[in-house]
């Protein structure tokens, strides 16, 4: 079956978003690529034998994402690097609820492409010369299988003895870093209409898209 680019895309997003399914918190810590290697082979093969995860059931997800991603994911810092410098002024309720309409925002945008992962593998290519030792890595990655190939990188900061020892802050799908696509969007929402502005278009949009559903 042929697909186009955009849906390869939602389908690198849909993996990359499920990256840490069924990875024990007491695990020794790992190498980074090992760790990705791990967590992805791990989520491919729960989202193909899951035919609930591939129809897009949303409170499954967020469940799934709840208990077995949010561990091995800095979502603070992803969420504070989306919102920009305005999230240093934000109460601990507003960073909450950001936080949970961010997650929100992203399960439903990738929760879509969890029917057509198919074939696909993760292929995670050799660490650059020179990380050897460093607290924040970027370990890349493809999705291979039927199209052309996906790039699917993540940037990991170092957690000693937490998890496998890595946390993800950022991914990149396709070339595109996540957090950089968002920061415009955000930036003129905090801009023109403030923190709670930005939480209410959040939440708005996750509505209409439930209702879309």
């Amino acid at each position: 079956m042929m697909m186009n680019r955009r849906t390869l895309t939602r389908i690198a997003g849909a993996a990359a978003l499920a990256a840490a399914v069924a990875t024990p918190s007491f695990a020794a810590d790992l190498a980074p690529e090992a760790m990705v290697q791990k967590v992805s082979g791990e989520t491919l093969a729960a989202i193909k034998a899951d035919k609930a995860l591939q129809g897009g059931d949303i409170n499954k997800i967020i469940s799934l994402v709840d208990s077995k991603v949010m561990p091995h994911v800095d979502f603070a810092r992803m969420t504070a690097s989306a919102v920009g410098p305005a999230w240093r002024s934000a109460t601990p309720a507003q960073k909450g609820q950001l936080q949970q309409e961010f997650k929100r925002l992203l399960v439903r945008t990738y929760a879509g492409a969890f029917n057509a992962v198919g074939d696909r593998q993760v292929k995670v290519l050799p660490m650059r010369a020179g990380t050897a030792g460093a607290n924040d890595v970027v370990v890349r990655s493809q999705l291979v299988g039927s199209g052309d190939p996906i790039s699917l990188d993540y940037r990991l900061t170092r957690t000693p003895g937490k998890g496998l020892g890595w946390k993800a802050y950022n991914l990149s799908i396709g070339g595109v870093w996540m957090i950089d696509s968002y920061k415009q969007q955000f930036a003129q929402e905090v801009n023109t209409k403030g923190i709670d502005g930005l939480i209410a278009t959040l939440a708005a949009k996750n509505k209409s898209n439930a209702a879309g559903r």
